[in-house]
């Protein structure tokens, strides 16, 4: 019995018709997708004159994390920028700090932010808390040398894209648990929030070639557990577990109606609202998961990128249509 499921955004279906999609993850597919690299960064970043540095910090464990500063070039301000801690995408067992990194940098042309993108470390070759911990470890470091960096420190973002998404939850969370660093909001693009799958969307894009379907979400969760039960996964990995979502910042969170995300994000909104927090959710009609990472020249992309954006602008009492500012 074939189950009934959202239909795509015809300009969508029309490009996704040209992308080759599958709908199984193995251990042998994987390791031929981490051999294709992010596209470079300095092609991106030398139309914007933006100056990067790499830095390393120390995780919990000893290990060394990656991080990358991009800031705006040398200009005359005389205050601090907002930051967006970016954390990418990849179903928690692939990518790399440079993934959907054109997202965040949209922020530094618009706002004159640094965007801090991280390395964290991935599964299955890590697993249980360690890439939110790695995560979490990196956001620190920015936060205690915020002004060496240029950066507002009471204008913190984190912000992530699919597994990213929900790393930034958990990082969240985290720093609301053990009171620092202080973040300003969260933007939560189409996050990968629980482990269990077993939602309504979940469901319908199971067993569909996908840019994310139901089993390369089983894979990606299974590789980060490993040997974990279920009691004892921790909210900080699968942020749906939360039982409190009191104390959050102002959170962004969207999704595409024909995803499997769709209702544990919309879940994770309704979470927020029950604690009497503030979150702004999005659930963009026909969208599959990534659509505005993979087709930006997409109108309904164009639209869902304009909006976090003008979201943001708000949040950071910014004029959003102007070029950087701050």
């Amino acid at each position: 019995m074939t189950t009934a499921r959202p239909a795509l955004d015809p300009e969508l279906r029309e490009l996704l018709a040209d992308m080759p999609l599958m709908s199984q993850l193995t251990p042998e597919v994987l390791a031929q997708l981490r051999q294709v690299p992010s596209p470079p960064v300095e092609s991106l970043l030398a139309p914007r004159r933006a100056e990067r540095r790499d830095i390393t910090v120390a995780a919990k464990d000893g290990a060394q994390i990656g991080l990358s500063v991009l800031s705006p070039a040398q200009t005359d301000r005389t205050t601090p920028a907002p930051c967006i801690y970016w954390i990418h995408g990849g179903g928690m067992v692939m990518g790399d700090r440079f993934s959907q990194v054109d997202i965040p940098l949209e922020w530094l042309d618009q706002f004159g932010a640094v965007v801090v993108t991280v390395d964290h470390r991935l599964a299955p070759e890590a697993t249980g808390t360690t890439l939110v911990d790695d995560c979490y470890e990196g956001l620190l470091w920015v936060a205690e040398h915020a002004a060496e960096l240029g950066i507002d420190a009471a204008r913190i973002v984190v912000a992530g894209i699919s597994a990213g998404g929900g790393l930034a939850a958990g990082v969240t969370l985290m720093a609301r648990d053990l009171g620092t660093p202080a973040i300003a909001a969260q933007v939560l693009i189409c996050p990968m929030l629980d482990h269990r799958n077993a939602t309504t969307s979940s469901r319908q894009f199971t067993g569909v070639p996908s840019p994310w379907s139901g089993e390369m979400n089983a894979f990606g969760w299974r590789a980060v557990l490993g040997d974990l039960t279920d009691a004892e996964v921790s909210p900080y990995i699968s942020p749906a577990l939360a039982k409190d979502l009191s104390g959050l910042p102002t959170t962004y969170i969207d999704a595409g109606s024909a995803e499997v995300f769709r209702d544990e994000d919309a879940d994770y909104a309704t979470g927020i609202w029950a604690a009497g927090g503030q979150a702004d959710l999005h659930v963009w009609a026909g969208g599959f998961h990534g659509f505005d990472a993979l087709f930006p020249q997409a109108q309904i992309s164009a639209t869902a990128r304009r909006t976090r954006t003008d979201w943001l602008a708000r949040l950071l009492s910014l004029p959003g249509k102007s070029g950087a500012v701050g």
